[in-house]
């Protein structure tokens, strides 16, 4: 069964961009090879962590969109653990969270629809004859 996750992992900041390629295309081939597809690769570049890690203050964030079985993450999990200039990696399964939205999303659009059809549908009523004001004493 095919899922979709987002994995997220730093490296360290003064890896070169050459190696940050080389590493990244090796985790993309190792995705294919295990019969999944790489959705979509997001560089987020040089950020501070929240706290010392490896004793590095900042790090590369990558994020990995991946579709596959759950080998195929278990795999690039075993890849990222091995990998020296790996610091961190978390992963998160994004599907059940992704039905979730479009189910809202829908459920919106519904409301919008039927919310908006009354206003438009509403028979124009016909003005009843205008009744002019009683007069009132005016007091001084």
């Amino acid at each position: 069964m095919n899922r979709t996750y987002e994995l997220m992992f730093i490296v360290r900041p003064d890896m070169a961009d050459e190696d940050l390629d080389k590493l990244i295309s090796t985790l993309e081939s190792s995705v294919t090879a295990a019969g999944g597809t790489v959705k979509s690769v997001d560089r987020m570049g040089k950020r501070r962590l929240a706290y010392m890690v490896r004793r590095f203050r900042e790090g590369i964030y990558i994020l990995l969109t991946v579709e596959g079985g759950g080998e195929v993450i278990h795999e690039l999990e075993r890849r990222l653990r091995v990998t020296e200039p790996v610091i961190k990696f978390l992963t998160v399964r994004i599907d059940e969270e992704q039905k979730r939205l479009e189910k809202i999303k829908k459920l919106r659009d519904a409301r919008k629809k039927v919310s908006a059809q009354p206003a438009a549908a509403a028979p124009v009523a016909e003005e009843a004859p205008a009744v002019p004001p009683a007069e009132t004493p005016a007091t001084a």
